[in-house]
């Protein structure tokens, strides 16, 4: 995942364009540079659904899509999306899965937090407020097969987009005790002056309330985690049977992917937007029963930007655009990525950050405070020593890739003459972020705990 953080990778997905042409380089967005188009679609090219379906095929999106504004069209003949948070109530009423709760099921729509508790409880271990029938994976999952049953004789794109198993952890009965948190490991930790130079660490450490986190706490979350990934892996299950039971599943390329992963405690980090692998390394499945051999695994590097690729190369009519043609580099057709670049925050300013990786190291620069980090991958996968000073050759050579890099209009900003421009360190602030429903008029604490009776008593 290039940029790891959940809207600029879904934008990614959706054009096959790295941040520097779509500009949107964290969870907000960038202003176009002079000589960009206005819209993304008008930098990029059409969304994946619209070009897919020029392409002459039936597209369905269902679940998360992290849009703004959070109704907009992205180009699927039908499509559902559910999100986490609503923020007004007519956004509550339009989001396909909460909707569907209150229509439906109307006996649990008193739950504000539909997948479970964020704020204070977002790294708390919790069960899913729904039965398992009716958690947001399932609604999706069955979404899904309601589409892969329908009857048309175009072939079909669909994007399915889990919410879970984005915190909380709150899987739903029996998934919540599948996992005995004594045998879960702890987390993989290096010394502070590693682990935290990067200064967006423990600044999201706080501001998410995981900031006093020890090892037996991880290892509960860990074991929730975990269910929330088999409960998923059950919807998907379901998903795929529906897949395998039309006359075109062996001609059915199937992707599965994460937008970013999550620190989980390693080198005492919490939520996602870093470079180390526990945030960005994320799967990254291809299976096409009657292209692709079973049981491959592949170290070219690749990344979310390829999935376009995958999906225009399958259809006939490949647009690689940022990325490179994944199935060409499978068929001997196309060229393989010598190195990765990942961009995180607005070029120019201080949270500004860039990862230059090839098949041996990763290299990471820090508008911050001018700091640098190497990592020697293969003989040091969990990123523990920071080899920056005393690889210095390396280190200069993939630091110079990253300036070339930023040579693009939409990152020059981040440059300052030959080399990446730099600030005095400074210290994130150390808020908190409030995640209550907005959309049924909740905003954080009260300051009299007895004022949030004051609704529930009428």
């Amino acid at each position: 995942s290039t940029c790891p953080v959940c809207v600029a990778a879904r934008i990614t997905v959706r054009t096959g364009c790295e941040p520097p042409t779509t500009r949107v380089f964290s969870n907000g967005r960038s202003e176009p540079v002079p000589g960009q188009a206005a819209t993304l679609e008008g930098r990029c090219g059409d969304y994946i659904a619209r070009t897919m379906n020029k392409s002459g095929y039936r597209t369905f999106g269902v679940g998360k899509f992290h849009t703004a504004p959070w109704n907009e069209d992205v180009g699927y003949e039908v499509q559902l999306h559910s999100e986490e948070l609503y923020g007004s109530p007519e956004q509550r009423a339009g989001d396909a899965f909460a909707g569907w709760i209150a229509r439906e099921h109307p006996e649990f729509d008193y739950i504000e937090a539909l997948q479970g508790e964020r704020t204070e409880m977002y790294y708390m271990p919790q069960v899913s407020p729904l039965p398992a029938h009716l958690t947001v994976e399932s609604w999706a999952a069955d979404r899904a097969v309601e589409q892969l049953a329908s009857h048309d004789e175009r072939p079909y794109f669909g994007f399915v987009s889990f919410i879970g198993p984005h915190p909380p952890f709150a899987p739903p009965v029996p998934f919540n005790r599948m996992y005995d948190p004594d045998r879960m490991p702890n987390p993989i930790k290096g010394s502070l002056s590693v682990d935290h130079m990067d200064e967006q660490i423990p600044h999201m450490n706080r501001i998410i309330w995981a900031d006093e986190i020890n090892d037996a706490w991880a290892r509960i979350l860990k074991a929730r985690y975990y269910g929330e990934l088999s409960y998923i892996d059950h919807s998907l299950g379901r998903i795929l049977d529906a897949v395998e039971a039309r006359d075109d599943g062996d001609n059915t390329v199937i992707c599965f992917f994460s937008d970013h992963g999550d620190h989980m405690g390693d080198h005492t980090a919490w939520q996602k937007e870093s470079y180390f692998d526990a945030a960005a390394h994320v799967p990254f499945l291809v299976s096409w029963p009657e292209k692709l051999p079973q049981d491959v695994r592949r170290d070219e590097l690749v990344c979310l930007t390829d999935l376009f690729g995958i999906a225009t190369h399958a259809a006939g009519e490949t647009q690689a655009r940022d990325g490179i043609d994944v199935l060409g580099v499978v068929n001997n057709t196309a060229s393989v990525r010598e190195h990765l670049i990942g961009y995180y925050g607005a070029p120019g300013m201080n949270h500004f950050k860039i990862m230059v990786r090839d098949d041996h190291w990763k290299y990471i620069f820090f508008s911050n405070g001018n700091r640098e980090q190497l990592f020697d991958m293969r003989n040091d996968p969990c990123e523990l020593i920071n080899h920056a000073e005393s690889e210095q050759d390396v280190a200069g050579k993939l630091r110079q890739m990253g300036v070339e890099a930023c040579r693009h209009p939409g990152a020059i900003d981040a440059l300052d003459g030959d080399d990446f421009k730099a600030f005095p360190y400074q210290q994130h602030g150390r808020g908190r972020i409030y995640q209550f429903d907005r959309s049924r008029g909740v905003t954080g604490f009260p300051e009299k705990p007895e004022d949030v009776l004051d609704t529930w008593n009428g």
